[in-house]
């Protein structure tokens, strides 16, 4: 079989013929949906665009939380050579006017009332999009996905959609992603069939996984990272299973057992504080026993372990360790860690515990692995994200900006030639924007952003990300940023772990209060500061944390402060701190 385009995987699946492609849970059952009825929902659906007129470089948008739908809307848009632009769910009403407009996506998939409100302004005062199709029965909406397929049922034309799809080449544009919108308005990543295929194949040999695997997902399958690691689990044949909601995402891995899944950071950041939690409630011999167990796996090296280390490690692994592994279900072979940078000690735990993480690297223009850790122990380094794949090129310019090049990098961006020619120079460089350097020669270690790295007035270079993320090791700290720009010294912005907090209250017998009265609190205070002494024994001279300031506010998604990948938006949280900045370095 050739794989030239992203949709000709639903020949792997007509191959793989599984009675379990996708699934997803809907009122307490597992739903599934077979190799079979997975090709035949995508040719309705591009029979049922086909008949609305709809035709090749037609924006489709859709905004939804992740579930079998999509999978089926993505193939069949691409088939006819319509252009995909999935959208987060949990954006700002900004956001989705400028992306729909931008875009001028002609037809919106959705799946909430909540979406359908932020996004009804736009609807009624564009004059682009035709029309708006919920994925469940919503207020506002009186058309449902449904209606695609049942024309499309009506309106068969086999000949036609083979014909489209043998006229669509494999560097023509699959979909346009736009950026979580950092430093300003999102851009649209143009990425090709081939940018991403070149992705899928490259990452395939790095995955023990097969058409027996049971693949849990949870991050939004919009992203381009759980979107192109999908298409390696399609590739394989493996059967996916979306979670409820996070609210559940426990229940679901014991229903599940899966063998693999793809997180962001903070989900093993709670997991691992989760646990320690329960560690630090346990009495007598058992909590001797587990601190020894995690004293012992924060030694776990990758490799040369010495054989009297791993005898005791077994004993760790049957006392202490056997029970995490249970909380992920008990058959996971790894799991793949993405979209911010993870804390060197989880990776190295984890693994001891018989979990192995994985952390990779990319971004959306490099649709998007750059690089990627390996089960290999010679392709294995804690603290770095791995080696390159193999079809990608990688070097650090003389300011240490990480560059790549390959047919993994995008066409570029939608509308705007100039900010493509910014990021790709005429050699074909791809400029990251992150700051690194290669470890042993072939490792690579992030360790910052170029744009929000910054000079004190003292002339001293700061790279905030490595700071915060070494900051929220700490259990009290939910999120923090680094400022300092034009400074005499580093100051930091902190939004406590408010339910840890309050916990941690009600132990020592302060008063929490409210939020607004708890980052007031001198008690609290001075707790926070003991943790800024502690960790500013890991940060240069030039970089010690003077000052910093609590804030009452939890900082997400939906309130603009953070992108859908958990990131910080500086400019956000600096316009919306400003008097309490002014404040610290009065």
């Amino acid at each position: 079989m050739e794989f030239k385009r992203l949709f000709d995987l639903l020949e792997y699946e007509k191959f793989y013929n599984k009675s379990i492609a996708l699934s997803s849970k809907i009122n307490g059952t597992w739903v599934p949906v077979s190799s079979q009825e997975y090709i035949e929902k995508a040719n309705l659906f591009s029979y049922g665009l086909l008949s609305m007129g709809i035709k090749k470089g037609d924006k489709i948008a859709t905004i939804t939380n992740s579930r079998p739908e999509w999978n089926i809307a993505d193939m069949g848009i691409m088939q006819i050579g319509a252009i995909h632009v999935p959208i987060y769910p949990n954006i700002t009403e900004e956001e989705y006017d400028y992306i729909l407009t931008h875009s001028e996506s002609k037809l919106v998939f959705i799946s909430s009332d909540a979406i359908f409100s932020r996004i009804k302004k736009t609807y009624e005062e564009s004059g682009i999009i035709q029309g708006i199709y919920s994925f469940e029965k919503i207020n506002g909406i009186d058309k449902i996905w449904t209606e695609i397929l049942d024309s499309g049922a009506n309106n068969q034309n086999p000949d036609l959609l083979e014909q489209i799809k043998k006229e669509i080449e494999t560097d023509e544009v699959a979909t346009i992603i736009y950026t979580s919108g950092t430093t300003g308005k999102p851009k649209g990543v143009m990425l090709s069939h081939a940018n991403i295929i070149s992705n899928v194949t490259a990452a395939r040999p790095h995955f023990p996984i097969d058409e027996t695997s049971r693949i849990l997902s949870y991050l939004p399958v919009c992203h381009v990272y759980e979107r192109m690691v999908q298409y390696v689990f399609q590739f394989a044949g493996c059967s996916i299973y979306y979670v409820e909601n996070m609210g559940t995402i426990v229940d679901n891995i014991q229903e599940i057992k899966p063998h693999a899944f793809t997180t962001v950071p903070r989900l093993l950041e709670k997991v691992y504080d989760r646990i320690m939690f329960k560690g630090r409630n346990l009495k007598g011999i058992k909590q001797k026993l587990f601190y020894w167990a995690v004293a012992l796996g924060n030694r776990y090296q990758e490799k040369g372990n010495k054989p009297f280390y791993l005898f005791k490690l077994k004993i760790a692994d049957i006392l202490v360790f056997s029970k995490w592994r249970k909380a992920f279900g008990n058959e996971v072979k790894f799991i793949v860690s993405g979209g911010a940078a993870l804390q060197e000690r989880l990776a190295r735990i984890f693994w001891a515990a018989g979990v192995p993480v994985l952390e990779g690297y990319g971004m959306t223009e490099s649709s998007p692995v750059i690089a990627v850790n390996e089960l290999n122990p010679d392709k294995l380094k804690f603290g770095t994200v791995g080696t390159k794949l193999s079809n990608v090129e990688v070097k650090i310019a003389e300011d240490g900006e990480i560059l790549t090049r390959g047919p993994h990098v995008m066409k570029g961006y939608y509308k705007a030639p100039e900010q493509t020619s910014e990021i790709i120079d005429n050699d074909g460089w791809l400029h990251t924007g992150d700051l690194g350097h290669l470890v042993e020669g072939k490792f690579v270690k992030i360790t910052g952003r170029k744009k929000s790295m910054f000079k004190t007035s003292m002339g001293k270079y700061v790279i905030p990300e490595y700071m915060e993320t070494k900051l929220r090791e700490s259990k009290f700290i939910e999120q923090c940023m680094i400022i300092g720009e034009n400074q005499k010294f580093v100051a930091a912005l902190i939004q406590p772990d408010f339910q840890y907090l309050k916990n941690w209250c009600n132990i020592k017998g302060h008063g929490f209060g409210n939020t607004i009265n708890a980052v007031k609190n001198p008690e609290i205070k001075k707790r926070f500061q003991k943790e800024i002494d502690y960790y500013n024994q890991f940060f240069n001279p030039h970089e010690q944390i003077i000052k910093f300031e609590l804030v009452p506010d939890e900082w997400t998604v939906e309130t603009g402060e953070l992108t859908p990948t958990l990131k910080v938006k500086r400019n956000v949280i600096e316009k919306k701190y400003e008097q309490q900045i002014l404040k610290v370095f009065k």
